[in-house]
């Protein structure tokens, strides 16, 4: 029964299946992604290939990673990083609620409030610290990115 229980194991492990997140990621990504912390991607794609193993794609300028975590009680399917060479460090999450279900659930968390920052259908949402909630299809992208261009004169 034991080995039968560890080749279930292995199987499911190489079929793809994702470790579940650390328990200091709330902490570690939520922060960030309200731009309460520092942007180091190097620093964040070490612990996010810890947490989930390597990141199954690179496009926009990021990395992506597959997630099995959730934030403010909603659930992240993907955690994207951005490279060294794109022009804005970030970190980005893709949660599966709609912006409005998000920005109030981020807001009774951490009691960070969020303000519709255009009008239309799709509005973009934004913090006082600089964090943005959008939609990303039907679910919604929250990041915080800095211009790595922009320098204090």
């Amino acid at each position: 029964m034991r080995l039968y229980c560890a080749l279930c194991l292995c199987a499911a492990l190489a079929g793809g299946a994702r470790a579940a997140a650390p328990s200091t990621f709330g902490v570690t990504v939520g922060h960030a992604l309200l731009c309460l912390n520092q942007l180091d991607e190097a620093w964040y794609y070490d612990y996010l290939q810890n947490a989930f193993g390597k990141p199954y794609k690179r496009e926009g300028g990021a990395w992506w990673f597959k997630s099995d975590a959730s934030l403010w009680g909603a659930p992240v399917t993907d955690v994207l990083v951005s490279e060294p060479n794109s022009d804005f460090s970030f970190l980005a999450a893709v949660v599966d609620v709609t912006p409005e279900v998000l920005s109030e659930a981020v807001q009774a968390g951490s009691g960070i409030p969020y303000a519709k920052v255009q009008s239309g259908p799709y509005p973009m949402r934004q913090s006082n610290p600089g964090s943005q909630i959008i939609y990303f299809q039907r679910k919604a992208k929250i990041f915080c990115a800095k211009n790595r261009f922009l320098r204090p004169w």
